[in-house]
Formats: C-alpha cells, sequence, structure tokens
C-alpha cells in the first residue's frame, strides 16, 4: 500500500516529535494531535518489541483517578474516588464536606507544582491524605451507602473504557484513591473482569458495616515505588510478564512498575490534564507519550490492540486496532 502524505509546514521542533507521520509499527492512533513524545523512534521500538512477547508477556500497570477515569466532562471536574464520599449520604454537609474541599484547595497546587521535587511534596501528601481519610472515619461512613453514593455521582471511565478493559491483558490498578469505591465504579459499568487486581488505600468497617479505620500503610501519590516493590511481587499472576504498558497522570505513577521482576520493555504514557504549559516539558521529559487534555483511552487501546494481535504467514503487520468508539 502507498500512502501520500502532504506536506504539512509547522516550527522545527528540536526536542519534541509530534504524531503527524506513520510510524514503523503503524499505530494511527499516535497521529493525534493530543500526542507528544520526546523520540518517537524508541516509542516504536519499544512497541514492536512488546507485540513480539505478544499478550502472554505483557501487563498494564494504571493509575485510576483522572487516568483510568475522565479529568473533565463539559467543562466540569470529574470526582476522583475521594470526591465521591463527597456525599449528603456518606457526611455532614457543615462540617466535614467543608474541610475536606479546603484540604484539596491547599494541597492540590502543591501536588502538580512543577517547581517542587517529589521529596518535597512527599511529606504533605501524607499530610493530606491522612487528614482527609481521618476525618472520613470521624463520619462513620456506613459500607452499604458506597454503592448509591457512586450511581449518584458523576464519575465517568474515559471514552474507550470498554474496549480497554475487554482487552483481558493482566491489569494492575494501582491507586492512591480509595479501593472500595474505586471497585464500584468499575464494577457498576460492568467491566470488572478477572484479569484486574488492585493496591489502594481500602477502608475497614467493623461488625456492623460502620467504617472504623483505613487497611495498611498509606497509599499517596510519591509513594508508589515502596508499595509497588512490597505488593506487586506478591502477585502470581505478574509474575512471567515483563513488559509494561504504564499508564498515569503524575510523576509519581512512573514508579508503579519497580516491583516488576526483570522487565524487557517499559512503555509509559502520561495523561497531562492540568496546567499543560506549566507541566509540559517534565511530562515529555519523563513519559514517552503524552497526552495533552485528551479524554479518551484511544491511544493506550490502540497500542494495546498492536502489541496483542498476530502476524500472519507473510509477516505482515497490523494497524493498532481500530479508533476506539466511545462506550
Amino acid at each position: 500500500m502507498i500512502y501520500k502524505i502532504p506536506w504539512i509546514y509547522t516550527p522545527l521542533r528540536t526536542v519534541l516529535s509530534i504524531g503527524h507521520q506513520l510510524t514503523k509499527a503503524e499505530t494511527p492512533e499516535l497521529m493525534k494531535c493530543s500526542v507528544l513524545m520526546r523520540d518517537r523512534n524508541k516509542v516504536e521500538e519499544t512497541i514492536q518489541a512488546m507485540q513480539q512477547g505478544g499478550a502472554g508477556c505483557l501487563q498494564v500497570i494504571s493509575d485510576f483517578d483522572m487516568t483510568l477515569t475522565k479529568f473533565a466532562h463539559n467543562g466540569e471536574r470529574v470526582p476522583t474516588t475521594h470526591n465521591i464520599l463527597d456525599n449528603r449520604l456518606l457526611i455532614n454537609e457543615d462540617c466535614t464536606k467543608k474541610q475536606i474541599r479546603e484540604l484539596l484547595n491547599i494541597y492540590y497546587p502543591i501536588e502538580i507544582d512543577a517547581g517542587r521535587t517529589a521529596e518535597e511534596k512527599l511529606p504533605l501528601m501524607v499530610e493530606w491524605w491522612t487528614k482527609v481519610h481521618e476525618l472520613l472515619i470521624e463520619q462513620k461512613i456506613r459500607k452499604d451507602m458506597l454503592a448509591q453514593a457512586v450511581r449518584e455521582s458523576s464519575a465517568m471511565l474515559r471514552d474507550g473504557y470498554k474496549v480497554f478493559f475487554d482487552h483481558q491483558v493482566c491489569l494492575l490498578i494501582f491507586s492512591a484513591g480509595i479501593g472500595d469505591i474505586l471497585e464500584e465504579v468499575i464494577r457498576q459499568n460492568h467491566v470488572f473482569h478477572p484479569n484486574i487486581h488492585v493496591i489502594s488505600n481500602y477502608m475497614d468497617f467493623d461488625n456492623t458495616g460502620i467504617l472504623r479505620a483505613f487497611k495498611g500503610q498509606l497509599i499517596h501519590t510519591f509513594n508508589k515505588r515502596e508499595d509497588a516493590t512490597s505488593l506487586a511481587a506478591h502477585l502470581r499472576e505478574l509474575q512471567g510478564r515483563p513488559n509494561v504498558l504504564l499508564l498515569g497522570d503524575s510523576l509519581g505513577d512512573l514508579t508503579m512498575a519497580d516491583g516488576v521482576s526483570e522487565p524487557q520493555n517499559i512503555l509509559t504514557v502520561g495523561f497531562l490534564n492540568d496546567q499543560v504549559e506549566e507541566r509540559k516539558e517534565s511530562y515529555i521529559n519523563s513519559f514517552d507519550i503524552v497526552l495533552v487534555k485528551d479524554e479518551t483511552m484511544d491511544v493506550p487501546n490502540g497500542i494495546l490492540s498492536y502489541i496483542t494481535s498476530s502476524r500472519d504467514k507473510q509477516g505482515t503487520q497490523k494497524e493498532i486496532g481500530h479508533k476506539s468508539k466511545a462506550a
């Protein structure tokens, strides 16, 4: 097949490569205007190497809030798993709700501040998560009300989520959010398949179904390396899968694959949702692929479709899947 590509005149870019031409791996999703790459050749080579191993050697490690879920919809922020608990059924409208929002206004700008190092942010993130969890425990949240709170929320998985979850590739969701809520969001979207494993902050309820604590060690944005090493290694399903597609929306998510035993190929995809100009450079320098204000799973779906596709006897390659459709 011969492709005719019209000349496109754009300013010379010395650091950044934007998908505007066909690739060796023939990945049309990488041509989206939302896609930025520092080293296109490296991305192509990694995708091709991962396809050689196929689905049996592949695992996906992904953040949840603002990665598998949308950041915004119709100009409004989509709630995180913590925000979903900001519901009259669960917490006091006048006190706790206001306090949680005040904490968000204080600490979220710190979390995404490109001028601070991860080391500077770490104790402040612990402080933020700890304060929020303490407030939630004070509210004596009922377990039997969580499903209704999710139904009443505006939580939304990204467009194309059904295609993503239906790939049936081993998926480890590594979230600093609330695992009970995370699972309920996936369950209510009818995509909680057996291939999904979750590491997150889980609620601990007493024998009457009232929240009394959070289980285990606190997981926040900037300590995922520690938990990746100690927890992911114990999941038998992840053993013998040296190729990793990593999805995240924070630089802290880049450590989620640190627990993978003897990794061979790791491809990182970063969703840049907010403060784009301030954070663009650091994301481009850190992630292999950066998706700017892209509320879809098109690129991950395309990569997964290509990696898991088979070659015919002539060795011809399939293009990375068909454009994923919104579920």
